[in-house]
């Protein structure tokens, strides 16, 4: 009896399933200063996130995604559409990089991993490729993940330096033109500002971050495009002009930095049409830098859209999606209805708030 019993209790799982959320991100004004040393205020969104689970296995299992990591197709149609829809960068290669860039941190710091096995898998209702950093946040909740499965604590890996291991993992292992304000509003959660001062980020390799309340955030809207195509190609030549040091690149990025600092003004005291006009400054402003040949035609015509409406707008990320504000219901009523006309999908934004429900 007794020998049955602590068999049985040997081949249960020691450690119990572990779910984890990452969610997406709005950047509401300052993007995308955060790669050049630049200012941005952020916000994590409770309409779409990243969910990644961890359970104890015999053997190391990353389980691919039946839509996004498809080896499985009905037919050849069938094939050609979802690549076509889908591409082939699913997530299962952001879990591989993340395993083997936490392994290496791990080693690296003296950190002592015990030898349990596990199986990880992963589910993502964040829209692909409309810069709402659906990436960041698959590989930001398997870190959240890895980090409880192993029992890792913030002396481990501080809360500040983790945004950079998400942003090494994109960029080092996968390649991914990225900067570092997605991930510290994933991490942080919430409404955060944060400042990217070049010497800030020599010194110590990581800025000044700080937690906003969420009160602040008006009522924004999101539209974005059904069929989207990479949004990591918008950044590259802007990024190029700024390492030749091409000066309206140079000021534009302190141009940024400044309208950071006075939209958080413009929340703190809730003067929501002043962050409005700060907005549709910081659009034109991007506008100037990365030519509107360089934005396409979609978000064009998202931006076009906003403006007859008489709406504030700007881009999230880094194409594929704009944010805006509208006080007049009617008109919004009105905005909605044209976004979906044209084949937009059109949502209201829900501020995701620390400390809520969900797998944190």
């Amino acid at each position: 009896k007794w020998l049955a019993h602590y068999s049985t209790l040997k081949n249960e799982p020691k450690v119990k399933a572990i779910t984890c959320r990452a969610y997406a991100r709005i950047g509401i004004i300052g993007n995308p200063s955060d790669g050049y040393f630049g200012k941005t205020i952020s916000m994590s969104i409770a309409n779409f996130w990243a969910e990644v689970t961890i359970s104890e296995s015999k053997n190391l299992v990353l389980v691919p995604h039946p839509l996004n990591d498809p080896t499985e197709f009905g037919s050849l149609l069938d094939l050609y559409y979802i690549s076509r829809k889908e591409g082939y960068l699913g997530g299962l290669r952001l879990l591989q990089a993340t395993c083997k860039k936490f392994y290496q941190f791990c080693s690296e710091k003296g950190i002592a991993l015990s030898k349990q096995n596990f199986t990880l898998k992963y589910n993502v209702n964040i829209p692909r490729q409309v810069g709402l950093a659906g990436s960041s946040a698959i590989v930001s909740a398997t870190l959240k993940c890895l980090m409880k499965f192993y029992n890792l604590t913030d002396d481990d890996m501080p809360i500040s330096v983790r945004p950079n291991f998400i942003l090494d993992v994109e960029k080092e292992e996968l390649f991914i033109t990225a900067g570092l304000q997605d991930r510290v509003v994933q991490v942080y959660e919430g409404l955060v500002y944060m400042d990217f001062n070049r010497s800030l980020m020599d010194e110590r390799g990581f800025g000044n971050y700080v937690p906003m309340d969420i009160q602040c955030a008006p009522p924004f809207w999101l539209a974005y495009l059904r069929d989207p195509s990479d949004s990591g190609v918008i950044h590259s030549n802007v990024r190029q002009r700024w390492l030749n040091g091409d000066p309206d690149v140079i000021e534009a990025m302190k141009l940024f930095a400044e309208l950071t600092d006075k939209a958080r003004d413009s929340m703190e005291q809730k003067n929501w049409h002043d962050l409005a006009e700060l907005m549709n400054k910081n659009l034109e402003l991007r506008r100037s830098i990365f030519t509107d040949a360089c934005l396409g035609p979609g978000n064009l015509k998202m931006i076009e859209i906003a403006k007859q409406h008489g709406s504030a707008v700007k881009l999230p990320g880094s194409g594929g999606a704009i944010i805006g504000l509208c006080f007049d219901l009617k008109k919004l009523s009105e905005l909605k209805k044209a976004y979906q006309e044209a084949g937009f999908v059109f949502c209201q934004i829900v501020p995701y708030c620390p400390g809520n429900t969900g797998g944190q």
